[in-house]
């Protein structure tokens, strides 16, 4: 350093000495927390019981006398569930069938599209993982490793149905309870109960085409997860036929076996082929099918098929732009269309699989509209006029749950805070909704039509989770037993609104907090659409308490783009899915870092999963002077390279928004990389491909940015292995540490 520069420092120095008043004291620094070393423990735990989650009932199946209740449970440390029943009456419960038993001890097997199907579901249940039962209440279809055990729902006797034909995948019971359908090897198939004896119902014309199976999109971003529907006298069905022809191909090898050949797999890009899709009717005899006629070359999308008993078949479609959606009658004889009522939105039109539901013995119809400025439910004559709205717009409706014509009302999930999930009961002929129980949470419903009792599942503010059997009046008649593992510890929350948008947010403190100590903070991410993290359930966040508790506040946001609180909050990010969300999280941030002094603004670290991976990395690369270290899972950082349903949704075509699609592709930003990222990426990911983190990785290599890069071998867009999810967070407490 020059000697002039020295002393103009020591004159500076002198002059700051000089100026300062003596009389007063110095301010100090406030304290921060020493960095404590990573106790794994509760996180083993934590991991060990799928978060707490493994031995709670699920998948509850109420009979039409409400005398019993059927269900899943798997025990404390294990994903394969068995099957049981509970006596509402004598308040008891016993097993029904177990996955050891059907098997006799044999080892279970899934399909690839088994497989599949389960990813899109989120789904990691082994064993028995799930199980239908027939409307009479006499048996149960339980589907296992490929094959079809029909079970009597009183004796538990089990009976395995032919399997000639190949792995049988989504089976259903007829509304008789008298047959089973499934798809075999892309083809549908009928089984007799009573003679095993099996039919064909179609017959693949190529490689490239399947039968009754629903494709990837539908399954990944549209919630529909069946490709065929019986007709309600169980006489014919209404089924998909999928030609995945011209589309592009996605591989996905075992790098640790590169002798094995890659699978390969049809995978929609935006802009590019999707998947064929037309409907067809064929009687369950065989025969020729009859196809159903609507303009599949505007409407290419199969949203929904509804086919009640006494009401007309209905299917609801939707244009690639999804701005406009149809529900169309269709006349089974011919396969003709005619339009009931269509729902258009500028920017996109949600879809609610929840309706239509037909009520008064078919000649009304409910429907879930967004056209006032949010969800309302609606209820309309079959022709599709309107009658009237039976919800607000401020109850935050997610979706229609049951109907009760005795009654002369209908149940609905709803989140009228946008930070829980509640069930309300609505008058059928107008009124106000009312919550069925007073508590506040995340609440799920079961519920058989005719049924006088339903089972109320709840996760409540107060940490406890329960499910609960009630009468219709709400009353409480029984409590279906948990086995899962009590939780050491409870997370403790703080929620408030911040900055100019009125963002939810909320803060997850170390349990040793020390007043007046300055902490790095976290920011736990989503910040894409159709999701929300912030909600006043503790149990969502036994992951951020232990991350806090290793010397850190966790904070997440949710931003402008994130569902609940209406149309113009949610659309705002058509076109661009990065930048009001980005600016939404920073401006979140510096509230809440104003609003409390122990988060120290200077060292804010931030990680997210998928959509929360895309915005992690594009925190540490857009807004370095906030975010200093990020922690980008599983990341999106092409668009191009998404699905076509999730991306066109939001972004358009690449060719019509090509400044959308460059500005908010995280490789555009490779190169500005300045802050420590840690990319972590399941190698085996069919949702997310692998290939996102390894484009990311080349470019800032070739751009000389540190980075770390983290492969998880094998593993897909989940990371259900307790040892790994536990090495995992490890890892990424050990970044935070290191870089904060």
């Amino acid at each position: 350093m020059p000697i002039r520069v020295l002393l103009v420092v020591a004159v500076l120095a002198v002059t700051a000495c000089e100026t300062r008043d003596p009389t007063q004291p110095l301010t100090p620094e406030p304290p921060r927390p020493t960095p404590k070393r990573i106790d794994t423990t509760f996180l083993a735990q934590y991991a060990a019981t799928n978060k707490f989650t493994l031995g709670r009932p699920t998948s509850f199946k109420v009979s039409r006398d409400g005398a019993l209740v059927y269900f899943l449970r798997s025990t404390a440390r294990s994903f394969s569930r068995d099957l049981y029943v509970y006596d509402v009456v004598a308040k008891t419960e016993r097993v029904i069938a177990t996955a050891a038993q059907l098997l006799s001890g044999g080892t279970e097997n899934l399909s690839a599209e088994e497989k599949a199907r389960r990813e899109r579901m989120r789904s990691t249940a082994r064993g028995i993982a799930t199980f239908e039962l027939a409307k009479d209440g006499k048996r149960l279809l339980i589907p296992l490793s490929g094959k079809l055990y029909v079970v009597d729902a009183t004796s538990g006797q089990a009976k395995e149905l032919i399997d000639a034909g190949g792995y049988a995948n989504d089976p259903s019971l007829s509304p008789l309870g008298d047959k089973v359908a499934c798809v075999r090897n892309g083809d549908l198939y009928v089984i007799d109960i009573a003679t095993n004896q099996q039919t064909r119902l179609t017959t693949t014309a190529s490689e490239t085409i399947s039968n009754g199976l629903p494709e990837f999109v539908a399954q990944e971003e549209m919630d529909r997860f069946r490709g065929y529907w019986w007709s309600p006298d169980g006489k014919s069905m209404v089924y998909q036929e999928t030609d995945t022809r011209g589309m592009d191909r996605s591989y996905i090898a075992d790098p640790s076996k590169p002798d094995h050949p890659p699978q390969s797999w049809p995978y929609p890009r935006p802009g590019r082929a999707n998947a064929s899709v037309r409907a067809g009717i064929v009687d369950i005899r065989g025969g020729a099918t009859r196809w159903i006629n609507w303009d599949s070359g505007v409407f290419p999308y199969l949203v929904s098929v509804t086919w009640d008993d006494g009401a007309p078949l209905l299917i609801a479609v939707q244009n690639r732009a999804q701005t406009d959606l149809k529900l169309y009658e269709v006349e089974q004889g011919r396969g003709a269309t005619r339009e009931l009522l269509t729902e258009n939105d500028d920017a996109w039109v949600n879809i609610a699989q929840s309706v239509p539901r037909f009520y008064d013995k078919g000649r009304k119809l409910l429907w879930i509209s967004e056209e006032s400025g949010a969800p309302v439910l609606e209820a309309r004559e079959t022709s599709g006029a309107m009658l009237k709205e039976l919800t607000k717009a401020a109850l935050g409706l997610h979706e229609l749950v049951s109907v009760d014509e005795a009654a002369g009302h209908v149940y609905v999930l709803a989140s009228d805070d946008a930070t829980d999930k509640r069930l309300f009961r609505v008058p059928l002929d107008g009124g106000d909704a009312t919550a069925v129980a007073a508590t506040r949470g995340k609440e799920s419903a079961a519920f058989t039509e005719g049924a006088p009792v339903f089972v109320h599942s709840q996760t409540l503010e107060d940490g406890s989770a329960r499910d609960v059997v009630r009468k219709l009046d709400g009353s409480e008649v029984g409590v279906i037993a948990s086995v899962a593992e009590q939780p050491p510890l409870m997370p403790k929350l703080e929620l408030t609104r911040v900055a100019e948008h009125d963002l939810n947010a909320v803060i997850v403190r170390p349990r040793d907090f020390a007043a007046g100590t300055k902490y790095p903070v976290i920011v736990h991410v989503y910040a894409g659409p159709h999701n929300r993290i912030v909600d006043r359930v503790p149990r969502s966040y036994f992951l951020d308490q232990w991350i806090a508790d290793n010397g850190f506040v966790v904070v997440a946001i949710d931003n402008r783009g994130t569902p609940g609180r209406g149309r113009v909050f949610e659309r705002v990010i058509k076109k661009d899915l990065i930048t009001v969300a980005l600016a939404d999280q920073v401006a979140g941030l510096q509230a809440l870092v104003k609003k409390y002094p122990e988060l120290d603004g200077s060292r804010v670290g931030i990680y997210g999963w998928s959509f929360g991976g895309y915005a992690s990395a594009h925190a540490v690369m857009q807004r370095p002077d906030i975010y200093k270290a990020g922690v980008a899972g599983a990341p999106v950082t092409e668009w191009r390279d998404y699905d076509t349903h999730y991306t066109e949704r939001y972004m358009g075509l690449p060719d019509e928004n090509p400044e959308g699609y460059a500005a908010t592709s995280v490789l555009t930003y490779a190169d500005k990389l300045e802050r420590p990222l840690l990319v972590v990426h399941g190698t085996a990911d069919d949702n997310v491909y692998f290939a996102h983190s390894l484009k990311l990785a080349n470019l800032l290599f070739r751009a000389g940015k540190p980075f770390e890069l983290l492969p998880l071998l094998n593993f897909t867009h989940m990371v259900p292995e307790p040892e790994v999810t536990t090495r995992l967070y490890e890892k990424v407490v050990d970044f935070f540490q290191r870089s904060l």
